[in-house]
């Protein structure tokens, strides 16, 4: 056979599949495109300088989790390609061709259609890698003008990337030529599974197991808050896990044989079409429905997280950050002089302002014994502040009640917002102990990082009572002062910024609201940027998978279809069975990995100080409506299959 036959054949064989192959052609064009955008915007100097390095780095690791999803996505619809070509790859054989041969044809097909999706990938890549950085640097906040260049070293690494997973597929394909015999080529379509009668006892002890382990999983996130919070995470993942694998293997199995069993064997048309074809899959489907209920709720955790951080950026930052500007002692002074010569400048530039000392009582204390979580349980360092001096720099504090005060640390406040209030708390003068009822457990700070800690705000005569008595004997009493500067017209609050950053050294941290908001605004942008294409690649990989799995099943179903049609069976009594199929096949682990990322984000809420309900809740809704674009597609073909049967 002269190579210009062998071509011919791997020309006539690609016109033949390409129907099947078109989604898997898209999703690696998609994973190419992507994945240059990253290596792109990675080795670009001018988006590298913007961002001080830090977006390189981002994307080189984004670039590498974008490879692992990619590689194990073409290498497993591979699989079902290879599977669903049994047959064919057997005719080959028997006309003649040698295993060598036929080997070849189909690594010049894989070969013909990757670098064709990969030259395809990159000259996207390279038309939208402009609208690519745009979006970035809207997310991030970014107004100026970036100028994006060809990277050489972008096509490189994206070419030897994906040659790596093309040998791969390569060697996939070999190890399947050979290692099959003709027999089994031929018979590959017809291999199922056999259900057999499960042993009572041992099936449903573990299918209520699978159920009891993944409610304890549920139990477990909400209840992990403690001295074991590591091993509670493990205990978790574990849980939950190895609860719907054994949900997939055996509980559902063993409903269906219950189902079957009351029946007594007599499903009916829709029963037979859609719990029949389940039952005969369920073990080898077991596996690939758990690693893709798990993987698609670490999926949604994700992008929920990472919307819900953007979505909440500056409630946040400004919890962390309640003052617009803060001014503290250190080795150059008491601060003072900065905070006079700041206002200088903003009186120069005719910026208005709130401007306020705010003395600080540095003291000890104990919360009364099992009145809080046992993490903070204990003596600890705690600072005295007048409600007065935080109200004249212009920050909203409900006024406390004599002798009660309210509790502000943002670092704790994930621990103690479940704390019942009102709550005792003992604190420690050298001349005696003063009692606080804490009437509230506030989200975020009242003073500005590096300066924080837990803070105690009280009325402003309680605050002269605690301070005479923490006096010690030669009348010196522990309180620092520190200079607050609060800017009015929150428009003013960039100028103001700048004027702050000149005063600082460049090597200096700087601890003003608006710097740090525009810092977390880059960074929750570049992550909501970077996982939510990521998700993409993801959902868009763990779609086809179930799309080309149940487009071989279709397949092999193909006469039983044939059969029902001559019966006298409409294509609409027929595909009424398919979708209840298609709702179990494409809806249960949509339907479990959203519960399990409900559960996921519900116990990692303590993260975030604000309500991430909604942004959350935004995510998972536009991830369902994408994944079930896959089951439409799923249930079209088949239609076709159903009405091509007669």
């Amino acid at each position: 056979m002269t190579a210009l036959t062998l071509f011919d054949l791997v020309v006539r064989s690609m016109r033949k599949n390409i129907k099947h192959y078109y989604l898997y052609f898209f999703a690696l064009i998609f994973s190419v495109v992507l994945y240059f955008v990253f290596a792109t915007l990675q080795h670009d100097p001018s988006v590298v300088a913007q961002s001080g390095g830090n977006m390189g780095k981002a994307f080189k690791a984004a670039g590498v989790l974008l490879l692992f999803i990619a590689g194990i996505f073409v290498i497993y619809a591979n699989a079902i390609f290879l599977k669903r070509r049994s047959r064919e790859i057997g005719l080959y054989q028997l006309i003649g061709l040698t295993k060598g041969a036929v080997a070849r044809l189909l690594i010049i097909e894989n070969t013909l259609l990757s670098a064709g999706a990969l030259a395809f990938g990159i000259g996207t890549g390279i038309l939208v890698s402009r609208i690519f950085l745009m979006l970035l640097m809207k997310l991030i906040g970014f107004d100026g003008f970036i100028e994006l260049s060809f990277s050489t070293a972008a096509v490189t690494q994206t070419i030897i990337v994906f040659l790596a997973i093309i040998v791969l597929t390569s060697i996939q394909m070999l190890i399947a030529v050979y290692r099959n015999t003709l027999l089994s080529l031929f018979n590959a379509d017809k291999t199922g599974e056999h259900p057999k009668k499960p042993k009572a006892f041992r099936s449903a002890f573990l299918a209520l197991l699978g159920i009891g382990l993944i409610v304890f999983g549920y139990w477990l996130s909400g209840n992990m808050l403690n001295a074991l919070l590591f091993f509670n995470m493990l205990a978790v993942l574990a849980s939950t896990i190895l609860g719907t694998y054994l949900l997939f293997r055996v509980t559902i199995s063993w409903l269906f044989y219950q189902i079957r069993k009351q029946k007594q064997g007599h499903l009916g048309l829709y029963n037979s079409l859609s719990l029949a074809p389940i039952m005969h899959r369920m073990k080898g489907n077991a596996n690939s429905l758990t690693i893709i209920t798990v993987l698609s709720a670490m999926t949604l955790t994700m992008l929920a997280g990472a919307y819900s951080l953007y979505y909440s950026t500056e409630k946040e930052t400004r919890l962390i950050y309640p003052v617009d500007f803060l001014f503290t002692p250190n080795a150059e002074g008491t601060g003072e002089s900065k905070a006079k010569q700041f206002i200088e400048q903003l009186e120069q530039q005719k910026i208005a302002y709130q401007y306020s000392p705010i003395d600080v009582l540095n003291l000890e204390g104990e919360f009364d014994e099992n009145s809080i979580p046992k993490l903070i349980n204990g003596t600890f360092g705690v600072n005295i502040v007048n409600e007065k001096q935080l109200q004249q720099v212009g920050m909203d504090i409900d006024l406390p009640k004599n002798r009660t005060a309210s509790f502000y640390d943002a670092s704790l406040y994930w621990i103690m917002q479940t704390t019942e209030v009102p709550v005792n708390f003992k604190l420690f003068t050298p001349h005696q102990e003063v009692d606080i009822s804490v009437l509230k457990i506030e989200e975020g700070n009242v003073l500005n990082p590096p300066r924080v800690g837990s803070h105690f705000v009280v009325s402003e005569d309680f605050y002269r009572e605690i301070e005479q008595l923490s006096a010690n004997k030669n009348g010196k009493k522990p309180v620092t002062t520190y200079f607050a500067v609060h800017i009015i017209d929150k428009e003013n609050l960039a100028k103001a910024s700048d004027i702050y950053s000149e005063m600082t050294h460049p090597n200096q941290a700087k601890f003003d609201y608006y710097s740090n908001y525009i810092s977390n605004m880059q960074n929750n942008g570049l992550l909501i940027f970077i996982s939510g294409f990521l998700g993409l690649v993801f959902l868009i990989s763990t779609g086809s998978i179930l799309y080309f799995k149940q487009m071989t099943e279709a397949e092999q179903e193909r006469n039983s279809y044939i059969t029902l049609r001559q019966l006298g069976f409409t294509v609409q009594d027929v595909m009424r069975g398919i979708v209840r199929k298609q709702i179990f096949v494409f809806g249960l682990p949509l339907l479990i990995g959203l519960l399990h990322s409900i559960f996921a984000i519900k116990s990692a809420s303590f993260i975030f100080m604000s309500d991430i309900t909604v942004p959350a809740s935004i995510a998972m809704v536009i991830y369902t409506l994408i994944y079930l674009i896959f089951a439409v597609l799923t249930i079209r073909y088949y239609r076709k299959i159903v009405q091509s049967a007669l």
